[in-house]
């Protein structure tokens, strides 16, 4: 009997997948995967005979969620091929506490559809961002998600108040309870979240309930320069303080490739600025457009902002996101050099983003795309080739660009990892740039949880290293 026909022995046919084609693919086209077998677990204990059985084996699994990670924590292209464990048919919603705002689902859930259930009871779930039509709540705490309301509602692992996982062997650990306060011995729950799949499969968490703000509004205001972006960052602190659910700086060249290659959007200025800020408010009492306007008058007159739009109703709000979250989609359509997700003190930005140009310029000449969270210092630093090439004319290059974006992060204090993960991709990154003492304490744990290395291995740390 083959390892796959002792799998299909343990599972009913309903948890196996035909078509494996989408299951390989990478967002941006870096990597073709393979594997052995795609399964769908329907049930926590199914997660475990699974597991428990390719330790036994020796199988490697892969933990699939919504596919959209960006760094290859999905992808595997070498080596023996993996079961590849997808969570797509485990998306149950388990428990909803509406009096105390806690939500308990299966990590199959899709994380637009979890926005939905909080909402409809007059919560909401915080985490957002591009993919979230897609992206499912297990996936998205492997990877301590960030998003866009970072600044305001922390990252994934802050919106956490338990998870179920499975550990390789099977053993499931359950640690789903809604309290808000238990410090019962470690707690594995911050353990997991961020582990990329590598210490275990996460099926279920209880995720932390907001209140769903009275009014919600969206500015945007162009600003001189990135440091008078994170003064207005300051003013806003000061003058409406935890009203502020998003901070987003946006420089020209994202208006540039959506008038270039689309996706069309409406432009909100009659002249595109060299950088603007999109603020996003969400207050319990109290005008959002007034704040927002009291905001632009004060900033004008400190010279830190020039024009600006108040969105007048949620439709315009929704336009004004609209040009933010369709930039990733207008990059993907030019072709980067190579793509960045950095962090760097809040304080430490403009100097990053006044610096990196010229030393990417001694590699070669490039645009840049630049946007991300200024609230928290995550930084989108794309590198694009000119116009009239494409990316394959740098490829030789693209090592040496992600180096020189990556040593000036590092050089300023910040991580070449900010919300999208190590994965595949940036093993060798954590290497560099990372403490030798947290790396030998992550070996450590990875070997004590998953001794023979069957969860994903190769992301996050090299199998040989283990």
């Amino acid at each position: 009997m083959t390892n796959l026909d002792h799998l299909k022995r343990l599972l009913p046919a309903a948890a196996f997948r035909e078509d494996t084609a989408r299951y390989l693919e990478e967002p941006r086209g870096r990597w073709q995967g393979q594997a052995r077998a795609v399964v769908a677990p329907g049930s926590v204990d199914e997660v475990s005979n699974l597991l428990k059985t390719c330790n036994e084996l020796g199988i490697p699994v892969v933990p699939y969620s919504g596919g959209t990670g960006l760094v290859g924590g999905q992808i595997v292209e070498d080596g023996p091929a993996p079961v590849l464990l997808s969570l797509e048919r485990m998306k149950a919603v388990r428990e909803f506490d509406a009096e105390a705002g806690t939500l308990t689902v299966e990590a199959g859930a899709i994380l637009q559809e979890v926005h939905a259930i909080a909402q409809a009871e007059g919560w909401i779930f915080p985490l957002t961002l591009a993919s979230q039509g897609s992206a499912r709540i297990g996936g998205l705490l492997a990877t301590n998600a960030g998003g866009v309301n970072v600044i305001r509602y922390g990252n994934a692992r802050d919106l956490v108040l338990g998870v179920e996982a499975v550990l390789a062997d099977g053993t499931i650990v359950n640690t789903l309870s809604p309290l808000r306060k238990n410090n019962m011995g470690y707690d594995l729950r911050h353990l997991l979240i961020g582990s990329e799949g590598t210490l275990g499969v996460i099926t279920a968490a209880s995720l932390r309930l907001f209140p769903k703000p009275r009014e919600t509004g969206a500015a945007l205001m162009t600003v001189p320069s990135p440091v008078a972006a994170l003064r207005l960052l300051r003013l806003a602190h000061d003058m409406i303080g935890e009203g502020i659910s998003a901070f987003e700086l946006i420089g020209r060249t994202g208006f540039d490739f959506l008038s270039e290659v689309g996706p069309e959007v409406r432009q909100p200025f009659e002249e595109v600025p060299e950088w603007c800020c999109l603020i996003d408010l969400g207050l319990a009492s109290g005008s959002c457009a007034d704040a927002l306007e009291s905001l632009f008058i004060q900033a004008f007159e400190e010279g830190l902002v020039m024009d600006g739009v108040v969105a007048q109703s949620e439709q315009q709000r929704a336009e004004f996101w609209a040009i933010r979250e369709l930039i990733p989609e207008a990059n993907r359509r030019i072709g980067s050099v190579s793509s960045h997700d950095i962090s760097v003190p809040v304080a430490r930005i403009p100097d990053f983003i006044a610096q990196a140009p010229g030393r990417l310029s001694n590699i070669n000449a490039f645009r840049i795309n630049c946007f991300g969270h200024l609230g928290d210092g995550n930084l989108h630093y794309n590198v694009f080739p000119q116009k009239g090439k494409s990316r394959s004319d740098h490829e030789h290059e693209r090592d040496a660009v992600k180096s020189c974006v990556h040593d000036l992060a590092h050089e300023l204090g910040g991580s070449v990892s900010a919300e999208h993960g190590i994965g595949r991709l940036k093993v060798g990154d954590l290497e560099r740039y990372g403490d030798p003492g947290k790396l030998a304490a992550m070996r450590a744990i990875k070997a004590a949880l998953d001794p023979k290395n069957i969860l994903n291995p190769g992301a996050v740390l090299r199998a040989e290293g283990l």
